[in-house]
């Protein structure tokens, strides 16, 4: 008798979707979990993401909190196929992570479509808060516009020069060279020149040739994860450094820096929201998730807590998951956790905290195997964030 009415049951609920649609609050991590950004992204995002719904309580206005989780192996028509899936077929409210910007500027429509929300924690281009922006979109963690700001001005200060870029050829790269392009010429300098190359590069020698032979004072490594890696230290291997020239990877973070080695990067100015050692509550979390993944998180992997605390919040502030109501709610709140105070969500998307201009320590200044940075200086988020009103957003009213 008890097995018939399970069965009933079970069969009742694939019977009606709308009773399975707001039955849970469902989360949906696409993200890199093989590739060249798997170690700032991926594996870590989803534990990120455990977390955060585990210190939520796991539950939410009654329901349970559910996560799933994709890998769209670097490829936009797999990524936006599989959010569209998760949207139609699967009832998530919200997909995060998306360390891929071609993709996550589709998502943004996506989610308007569907009426549900997307949180590009991971995609760079400052683009997302522009042109690109939407209703159902908040960018959560960092853009192209504030790491380059961050990185040219404190160049500046050190010296002129002429800049090269060597870049990824998608959406990405181009926007961190749009975006460094602007603040260069700003601070008085010059770009003699770029060269392009596929996402995954192994070799990267003759970029950096064409990089050494522009005579540029300064050469700005504009991609991410496994690249940044591979394009310094063959710059080096080169004999770049050593020639004066300096490297610039603003969007670099701690598993790059571990890849290169303090030996070569050593010097090299970086750009966070998020330092691990910055309050007690950073370093709880840097030694959770280190007991978890066996390396300190990335900014990303730190921010991505965050995101879905704040969403969580919203939707029990909203007394529903309904992605309209849970958008207000999340521009109404204040964005607070263990990295960022008193942060908001603007009405274009941008969540405006504070930056963090870093330096790689040198070997000597380093007493273990992840102690590779120390912080400079602080960059209020209003300053490091570019203005609503200049950023051609619709919705920057």
């Amino acid at each position: 008798m008890k097995a018939a009415v399970a069965a009933l049951a079970l069969c009742c609920v694939l019977s009606v979707p709308a009773v399975a649609q707001n039955g849970a609050v469902k989360i949906g991590v696409l993200d890199d979990m093989s590739g060249p950004y798997a170690e700032n992204t991926g594996p870590g995002d989803v534990a990120a993401v455990k977390f955060a719904i585990a210190d939520f309580g796991g539950s939410v206005l009654g329901k349970p909190i559910e996560m799933v989780s994709a890998d769209f192996q670097s490829k936009v028509d797999v990524g936006v196929s599989i959010a569209k899936r998760w949207y139609d077929d699967e009832n998530v409210d919200m997909v995060i992570g998306i360390p891929n910007s071609a993709i996550a500027l589709a998502l943004v429509k996506v989610a308007q479509e569907k009426n549900r929300i997307v949180m590009p924690t991971a995609a760079a281009t400052s683009a997302l808060t522009g042109k690109g922006c939407g209703p159902n979109s908040v960018h959560f963690i960092y853009d192209t516009y504030g790491q380059t700001k961050t990185i040219v001005n404190a160049l500046a200060k050190q010296g002129g020069g002429d800049w090269y870029f060597i870049t990824v050829d998608y959406a990405f790269g181009l926007a961190i060279e749009q975006d460094a392009t602007q603040f260069i010429k700003a601070a008085g300098g010059k770009v003699v020149g770029s060269v392009r190359h596929p996402l995954n590069t192994q070799d990267f020698s003759s970029y950096v040739l064409q990089a050494d032979a522009s005579k540029a004072k300064n050469l700005m490594v504009a991609n991410g994860g496994g690249d940044i890696i591979n394009a310094v230290k063959q710059a080096a291997e080169f004999g770049l450094i050593k020639k004066g020239v300096r490297i610039s990877i603003p969007l670099a973070q701690l598993p790059d820096i571990h890849g290169i080695g303090l030996k070569i990067g050593q010097g090299l100015l970086i750009s966070s929201p998020f330092y691990y050692d910055m309050t007690p509550e950073a370093r709880a979390y840097t030694e959770r998730f280190t007991k978890e993944i066996g390396r300190p998180p990335s900014f990303i992997q730190a921010g991505t807590y965050g995101a879905v605390t704040h969403y969580l919040k919203a939707v029990k502030a909203a007394g529903t998951d309904e992605a309209k109501a849970v958008m207000a709610k999340m521009k109404e709140l204040p964005v607070n956790d263990f990295m960022t105070r008193n942060g908001k969500v603007r009405p274009d998307g941008r969540v405006v905290r504070d930056m963090y201009l870093m330096q790689a320590k040198t070997p000597e200044e380093s007493k273990g195997e992840w102690d590779l940075v120390k912080m400079v200086a602080t960059v209020p988020g209003d300053e490091a964030f570019r203005p609503m009103s200049e950023g051609e957003c619709p919705l920057a009213k």
